[in-house]
């Protein structure tokens, strides 16, 4: 996938996010698999305009590729713009559960079986919103959620028949799931209102799902955060949507991470940030101070004469990259701490050393002085 994503979906690079969107739409519809069954060429250019897109609709992520170029995301990723399903992208733009082939049915009646619904029907994803701490986020963690979900009912076995009762086909629709209602010069295809698109019927409701195939019920589930993951990032766990019907397979579970601050670090990206005060002395001196870093304790060496407001940058401290790859550094900004509640005899060792240094010693000072003279005498 060498070409540039804007090109991929014919946009021009100040496109707004909803020309993007709409660029993607027509795209996606024209080469969804399912239209283009057994078209590897077509196959391949859903999966190209999908890659583009996810990226371009992501702020973040088209700053990066504006910054960066098309290499930052096809170096590591393969050609992709983040390893995102393609499915799940369309879904996601489209609406609805139970991936990109149902909501395809959807739109285009099926993809050639004539509309019918008594099929399988895969469940709806779903979605939660889980709480982490920075510490969490960086080194990852094991979470177990609980959450109401729908799933196939244990007595029926999900085809919402009372043990011992049979399941018959519809005699109204035969079996169809539709019927052919005539308007005038016109007949409109419907759902049965029978059986509700199903195609057959019971004989005797199962009294636990009163026949729907399905319950809601509570569970805990157990979610694996990897490190490196960080504010916004979404996950996936499959299977553990809401349970399917007849005999369809359940949706997925995505989990949207929300990061807590946290009182000494900062993050941007795989780095991360602090600000470390230290004394006058220290600053003017040099010397070594200790830090914090994610690791622990670390030694830190100050240069004599370090300004206020110096970054330093230590190597591999910072958070592992979420798809693999070396750790990000950690930059530390030293604040010059000015003494405050001095006594006399500290005030007067201040003014004596203010004096014997005069202002040879603030090259800074005497640069800026300059400037401001020329800039008035002008």
């Amino acid at each position: 996938m060498s070409k540039d994503f804007y090109e991929t979906l014919g946009v021009s690079k100040d496109a707004s996010q909803s020309d993007i969107k709409k660029a993607y739409r027509k795209l996606a519809l024209k080469y969804h698999p399912d239209k283009n069954q057994g078209n590897k060429e077509a196959e391949d250019k859903f999966k190209e305009i999908s890659s583009a897109y996810e990226v371009l609709s992501d702020e973040n992520k088209r700053a990066k590729y504006d910054r960066f170029g098309h290499e930052a995301y096809t170096q590591s990723g393969g050609g992709g713009g983040g390893g995102g399903d393609p499915f799940d992208i369309f879904s996601q733009v489209f609406g609805g559960g139970g991936g990109g082939s149902s909501i395809f049915d959807q739109l285009f009646g099926g993809g050639g079986g004539g509309g019918r619904r008594n099929g399988p029907i895969p469940g709806d994803d779903l979605r939660h919103d889980l709480e982490l701490t920075f510490e969490e986020a960086v080194f990852g963690c094991k979470k177990e959620v609980e959450m109401a979900k729908t799933e196939s009912c244990d007595t029926c076995k999900g085809n919402g028949a009372e043990p011992g009762s049979k399941v018959i086909k519809c005699g109204y629709c035969k079996g169809a799931g539709q019927v052919t209602m005539a308007q005038g010069f016109f007949s409109v295809r419907q759902e049965c209102p029978k059986c509700h698109g199903r195609g057959e019927t019971v004989e005797k409701k199962c009294k636990k799902c009163t026949g729907t195939g399905s319950v809601r019920k509570k569970k805990k589930i157990s979610i694996t955060v990897p490190e490196g993951v960080d504010n916004g990032n979404r996950m996936r766990v499959r299977g553990e949507g809401d349970a399917g019907s007849r005999g369809g397979p359940p949706g997925d579970l995505y989990v949207i991470m929300h990061v807590r601050e946290h009182d000494i670090f900062k993050r941007r990206d795989e780095d991360i940030e602090c600000d470390i005060p230290i004394s006058f002395a220290k600053a003017t001196l040099g010397g070594k101070i200790e830090v914090p870093t994610l690791d622990g304790r670390a030694n830190l060496k100050i240069a004599p004469g370090t300004q206020s407001g110096t970054v330093l940058r230590m190597r591999g401290k910072g958070v592992k990259a979420l798809h693999g790859g070396s750790r990000g550094d950690q930059h530390v900004r030293v604040i010059v701490e000015v003494p405050t509640n001095l006594n006399s005899e500290q005030k007067e060792a201040l003014e004596n050393f203010a004096e014997v240094c005069g202002d040879t010693v603030h090259p800074m000072k005497d640069s800026f002085f300059e400037k401001a003279k020329r800039w008035f005498a002008g």
